[in-house]
């Protein structure tokens, strides 16, 4: 009995469970929802827990926070409204002037938000070609780089970035290295054991997995003024998760390893068939054997390489919008890590500015049967060709 009592539960198991989430006042096992605004102290005026107002958290959301600094194998974590109010909090923090190294391709609407601050003086940003390491090390600065951003894998065209390699260089320089695996949730890469200052995840994507929820997220190894300065953003601009969001999130990574898992055996099924295929010229994705990231993916991600997914059309970028017109399976929406697979055509999405080929469209590979994705697709590729 004691040698079982002693034995470590796998992660899998302590999410599944909510960390083994227990309500003590009725034994319920799903946590309940903290919507209140404000907290009154106690017949001491003492605050009662570390937040005092709706700005500091909730019990609700802290209990969220805990389950992902488990996954992430983190110090702390904090949760925003937004993937975008999370990046927001982290360029903040920086002085003004502060150096940062950045991809030249990785999502748009931080790419924008990183082009507008430099427009703006507010800091001075260095750019690099997604995964590659010799660039990035030219490109940053030592005893001047305060920040060098990795997106891994990088969307849209998922170049794999190798994240220990990059620490070294962010590190030599006295920089912190910040990583973007929301491609890869923390159930497949912890960036943070692999040499990252700072995870972040869209968590409105496969952290959630329910599409119903907006929700970033950050998770340090270490604290420290950095990570006061990033809640201190948090709080005053008032971007902390809410309750019922907070709520929902937990809900969806009850079931994370399972979705992730089925999601990454079917966007290997369709990068498979439709690698080669007449009307498709080419397949971006780690998992292909061909694919130049394969080998650093296969290392991060414990084999599984994601999810996420895109194919360069044949043809013009019209034919490109007409297979996201003609799909009858895949919803032609933006987003990903969701239940249901998505398909767009990425530049409409982005915007005429942003680098991006004619004819990509991104997929996000959901749970359903891989056979009737794979049938969606070709019946709509011969449609879109005819």
């Amino acid at each position: 009995m004691t040698e079982q009592s002693n034995r470590k539960q796998s992660i899998m198991t302590r999410v599944a469970q909510a960390l083994h989430f227990v309500e003590p006042e009725t034994g319920a096992v799903v946590p309940s929802i903290q919507p209140t605004a404000t907290y009154a102290r106690d017949e001491n005026y003492e605050i009662r827990k570390p937040y005092w107002y709706r700005r500091d958290g909730s019990q609700t959301t802290a209990h969220a926070e805990a389950i992902i600094a488990e996954l992430e194998n983190a110090a702390e974590s904090l949760l925003f409204s937004s993937g975008m109010s999370a990046c927001t909090a982290v360029i903040e923090h920086l002085p003004t002037g502060a150096h940062v190294v950045v991809p030249k391709v990785m999502y748009h609407g931080v790419l924008q938000q990183i082009q507008k601050y430099e427009e703006n003086k507010r800091i001075v940003v260095s750019y690099y070609a997604a995964g590659n390491l010799e660039e990035m090390a030219k490109a940053v600065r030592k005893g001047e780089t305060q920040l060098v951003w990795v997106e891994t894998p990088n969307n849209p065209n998922w170049e794999v970035t190798d994240i220990a390699a990059a620490a070294e260089i962010a590190h030599a320089a006295g920089a912190k290295l910040m990583a973007d695996c929301t491609g890869t949730p923390p159930s497949m890469t912890r960036s943070l054991d692999l040499g990252a200052d700072i995870s972040f995840h869209s968590a409105t994507k496969y952290l959630n997995g329910h599409s119903d929820v907006t929700a970033g997220v950050l998770s340090v190894k270490e604290t420290g003024q950095y990570w006061d300065d990033i809640f201190w953003v948090r709080k005053l601009q008032g971007t902390v998760l809410h309750s019922q969001d907070a709520w929902l999130l937990i809900r969806g990574m009850r079931t994370l390893f399972l979705r992730v898992e089925r999601a990454c055996q079917n966007a290997m099924s369709l990068a498979k068939h439709f690698d080669g295929h007449p009307h498709i010229e080419k397949v971006l994705y780690p998992g292909l054997a061909s694919d130049p990231g394969h080998e650093v993916a296969k290392r991060q991600t414990d084999g599984q390489f994601g999810g996420m997914m895109s194919i360069i059309i044949k043809g013009t970028e019209q034919n490109a919008i007409d297979v996201t017109r003609f799909c009858q399976l895949f919803y032609p929406a933006t987003s990903l890590g969701g239940v249901e697979s998505l398909v767009e055509h990425r530049k409409t999405v982005s915007g005429e500015g942003f680098p991006v080929h004619p004819q990509l469209l991104r997929l996000s590979i959901g749970i359903e049967d891989a056979d009737d994705l794979i049938y969606d697709l070709e019946q709509a590729l011969a449609r879109a060709f005819a």
